[in-house]
């Protein structure tokens, strides 16, 4: 698969795919007499390298000439000032109830009017791993934010030999154009603070693979902004798209096991995803954070070869360090033989970041043939066992609809929004750009259809008691080897448990029943809400609600 770059005549003009308003504001800016294409890695680490603030470190890139760069390039790390986490607020989706899109693309038209007096780099790169699907990305940035720029072409797929063949023999599909994205950083805002934040501004019309990132300096805003859009391309051609991640096992006798696992930042799915489980198994691994899945074949591809990871568990002796490519809001200092180094464990701010090459998982694929066997939607709820198994794909599904879980260092809230509060994300994914029935089809497409089994589990604190790493991967290998020995939970006709020690719930006591009727009760109302928020716009069909409101009903 991949997308549209050049046209011809007649398929140029209004209404033809490609050309709608906002798409045509943006792509026109790519073709600017004030714009310098950037084509290799090697130039974007050079302009990263001498960009005002980069800190050059003494930390080798580890076979940087695999991938694009000089056998001599360097660790780059770039810190953004205080911002740093991605911002909800600023996101503006085109078709979404109250979205002025005439006043945004205005306010769009006026910023790439004041970029003409700057500089611009044009990179290019593609997401998707594999033949099946792949799509090509533009992004103009400014001059001074080339960091930004390096980042994002490491973390998508640059254009290399291998790539740029593998995508000319892919197949085009429908009318899908490459996607735009212009970004100025350096935007000074606007006083419309009746259609945008006032400050920043991500405006995203998916529908025409286009978007404005406006005044954001933090890099998680573009990777997260061009997976959106990729996501959305996926989602329309029959893909499940998937914030999680997935790892294929190799058992001894030779059987395979895909395991998918979702959950935001932080909840573990990186943990789970990486662990080598004390090498009992072959471990193959698709991606950490951004793959689809196909809904025919069951099949899943990566999105990109990298990896966007927190600092925080990485001190400076860590093996793992040794991956690095560039680093985001980390401090730095000179060690005994005064080479420069990384401060990595978040002294400087929360949510310290580093990209970190392919390499750094051993067993990394694009592409995972087999179908995927199990979906694990992580929660940190407190009254969820540490793994419960769901029966029936409505209740399946809307359990992802209706995940729930706690906020993370990487996202800047709103003021006064309780960073410790419980919160509903839909599929972990807050980065959707189309109804959430889509998804909520789709995924109860691969359990109804496919027979994909699907679980809960808990990595957070179950009932004061915190569930610990060991105890996750314990429940996942007992899956996995066909050894965990489920059983109807209480009254739960469509609910399943494994007792793990240590985490067994008391269904006579009345707080805990008392806590947990609330927090599904809270899952019931998010679905019912659905019919009312953005106008109806995520509304859930009825088989949603009757399935979880079938569990509290038991619960009574």
């Amino acid at each position: 698969m991949s997308t549209k770059a050049y046209y011809k005549h007649d398929e140029i003009g209004p209404g033809k795919p490609g050309f709608a308003k906002t798409r045509s504001i943006i792509e026109a800016a790519f073709y600017g007499n004030n714009v310098i294409k950037v084509n290799t890695l090697k130039e974007a680490y050079n302009l990263a390298k001498n960009s005002p603030g980069t800190v050059v470190t003494d930390m080798p890139v580890y076979k940087g000439e695999e991938f694009g760069l000089e056998k001599d390039a360097k660790v780059l790390l770039f810190n953004d000032g205080s911002i740093t986490g991605r911002y909800a607020a600023a996101r503006r989706i085109a078709g979404e109830p109250n979205v002025d899109c005439d006043a945004l693309d205005k306010l769009v038209m006026d910023a790439v009017y004041d970029t003409r007096w700057k500089k611009m780099y044009h990179a290019e790169v593609f997401i998707g791993l594999d033949p099946e699907f792949m799509v090509k990305a533009h992004l103009l940035i400014p001059e001074g934010e080339e960091n930004i720029m390096y980042s994002w072409m490491l973390n998508f797929q640059y254009m290399s030999d291998e790539y740029v063949k593998m995508y000319k023999n892919s197949r085009p599909i429908g009318n899908e154009p490459d996607i735009y994205i212009f970004s100025d950083p350096q935007w000074k805002g606007t006083d419309r603070t009746d259609i945008c934040e006032g400050k920043c501004l991500s405006y995203f019309n998916t529908g025409t693979n286009c978007a404005a990132i406006l005044g954001m300096r933090y890099f998680g805003e573009h990777k997260k902004g061009t997976l959106t859009i990729g996501w959305a391309i996926a989602n329309r051609n029959g893909y499940a798209s998937c914030h999680g991640g997935q790892k294929e096992y190799t058992l001894p006798d030779g059987k395979k096991y895909v395991a998918s696992v979702f959950g935001l930042s932080g909840s573990g799915k990186s943990t789970i995803t990486h662990a080598k489980h004390g090498g009992k198994y072959g471990v193959t691994v698709l991606h950490d954070d951004a793959f689809i899945i196909n809904t025919e074949t069951c099949s899943s591809i990566a999105m990109e070869p990298t990896y966007f990871d927190k600092t925080a568990d990485y001190p400076i002796g860590c093996e793992d360090n040794k991956y690095l490519l560039t680093a985001q809001n980390c401090s730095a200092t000179l060690d005994d033989e005064g080479k420069l180094v990384l401060v990595t464990e978040d002294i400087r701010n929360g949510n310290g970041r580093a990209i970190k090459s392919k390499l750094w998982s051993p067993n990394r694929v694009d592409k995972i043939n087999s179908p995927v066997n199990a979906i694990f939607w992580i929660m940190k709820d407190p009254t969820i066992p540490p793994v419960v198994k769901l029966k029936g794909a409505s209740l399946a599904s809307v359990m992802g609809a209706t995940l729930a879980t706690k906020r993370s260092t990487a996202e800047r809230l709103a003021p006064g929004v309780d960073p410790n509060a419980l919160v509903v994300e839909p599929y972990a994914n807050p980065f959707r750009t189309y109804p959430l029935v889509n998804d909520y089809e789709k995924f109860k497409k691969l359990v109804a259809d496919k027979n994909v089994d699907c679980y809960i589990i808990n990595t957070g604190d179950f009932m004061g008691k915190k569930v610990q790493k060991e105890d996750t991967l314990g429940i996942i290998e007992a899956i996995v080897e066909g050894k965990a020995e489920f059983k109807q939970w209480g009254p739960f006709s469509d609910i399943e448990i494994l007792e793990w020690e240590g985490f067994v719930p008391d269904l006579n006591d009345p707080e805990y029943v008392k806590q947990l009727k609330a927090r599904m009760n809270d899952r019931v109302e998010f679905v019912r809400s659905r019919d009312e928020v953005k106008g109806g716009y995520d509304k859930l069909p009825a088989d949603a609600l009757e399935a979880i409101q079938k569990v509290v009903n038991e619960l009574n």
